[in-house]
């Protein structure tokens, strides 16, 4: 299952928001708030790569409040350790 993480910077005091927003999607698997150079990391999982692209474009990266963004798609395959 394609899956990717996305580092996410927002304008000054939206990240709360923007984690409602992220919420509403069924693709998200988490969502954190972190200190240094994001302000958010999401982890977006999908049933094909093409789904995985097209909600990044269109349902993340859209957002008004979301300066830019920085996407680690996941190798498939690879185990936790």
């Amino acid at each position: 299952m394609p899956s990717a993480y996305v580092l996410i910077n927002c304008e000054h005091d939206s990240e709360e928001e923007i984690v409602k927003e992220l919420s509403k999607l069924p693709e998200l698997v988490e969502v954190y708030q972190a200190y240094g150079s994001y302000d958010l990391i999401a982890k977006i999982s999908t049933d094909t790569i093409d789904k995985l692209k097209e909600t990044i474009s269109w349902s993340i990266r859209r957002s008004d409040k979301i300066k830019s963004t920085l996407t680690l798609i996941v190798v498939e395959g690879q185990q936790n350790r």
